[in-house]
């Protein structure tokens, strides 16, 4: 029998149960994700058919999906139906740790699909960005990253050239550019993130599997070495179902109110 049947072939929901018709229905749907049944990314099966397995009603069906999607269990595609999150590849540090890095210690294995990988001049914006005359040469670098063959977002990078003049032969599939950069003597110490909340642009939908208007996370980082070079400019764009920051805060001394 196909997995993605087995949802709809279960007859667990019973009607004189005193548990909510909704929440028994998605217990079950969780179970079968929780034991594998349903696997990460996989399409649940059309609406009224589930309804028809389960006799229940789309609207408790539909309260029954929209939690599992408040969970994280599931996540909705406007027009193309339900499917099994993937278990986001979170907790990332609040250590400068590269992609490659984060993912070893994780035990994940971390690739790259190299969209774009030139040499270009800086426009005026970027010059100001490094802090180098505008036209300054540049390495443009941009890649769908992925952690066990899954997309987990784009990254779009520039480092001045001169820094490390290496990297237009490096293979970026597998290598790191921060370990690249460490290695040419321009280490990133210290980066300043910014992180928005968006919908997925159209032009890297696709490279991420989501409809444009998708929400994604973008973070915007600019990198540091120990001499205070800017040597990294980044934009990340994350899919929201598969990142997750993590970070402190502490409290300091001093009167309150």
């Amino acid at each position: 029998m196909d997995p993605v049947n087995r949802v709809s072939q279960a007859t667990l929901i019973a009607s004189d149960s005193p548990e909510p018709l909704w929440v028994q229905a998605a217990e079950l749907i969780e179970r079968q994700v929780r034991e594998g049944v349903l696997p990460a990314g996989r399409r649940l099966p059309a609406e009224r058919e589930l309804c028809t397995q389960m006799g229940i009603s789309r609207v408790t069906l539909r309260r029954a999906l929209q939690h599992l999607v408040e969970q994280g269990v599931l996540r909705s595609s406007h027009g193309r139906g339900w499917y099994v999150a993937s278990r986001p590849d979170r907790d990332w540090p609040n250590s400068l740790e590269s992609f490659t890095e984060t993912a070893r210690r994780k035990a994940l294995v971390a690739t790259s699909r190299v969209i774009r990988a030139e040499v270009r001049e800086a426009s005026l914006d970027e010059a100001d960005q490094f802090g180098v005359a505008a036209g300054t040469k540049l390495f443009v670098l941009e890649r769908v990253r992925m952690l066990d063959g899954l997309a987990i977002g784009v990254d779009a990078s520039r480092v001045v050239l001169n820094l490390a003049p290496g990297l237009p032969d490096t293979d970026f599939a597998v290598a790191s550019l921060l370990e690249e950069l460490a290695a040419a003597g321009a280490e990133p110490v210290v980066a300043q993130s910014v992180i928005e909340s968006m919908g997925c642009p159209e032009e890297i939908s696709g490279h991420l599997d989501l409809v444009p208007g998708d929400p994604v996370l973008v973070m915007h980082q600019s990198m540091v070495d120990a001499v205070g070079r800017v040597v990294l400019v980044s934009t990340i764009t994350y899919r929201g179902d598969r990142y997750r920051l993590r970070t402190s805060f502490t409290r300091g001394g001093g009167s309150s109110v």
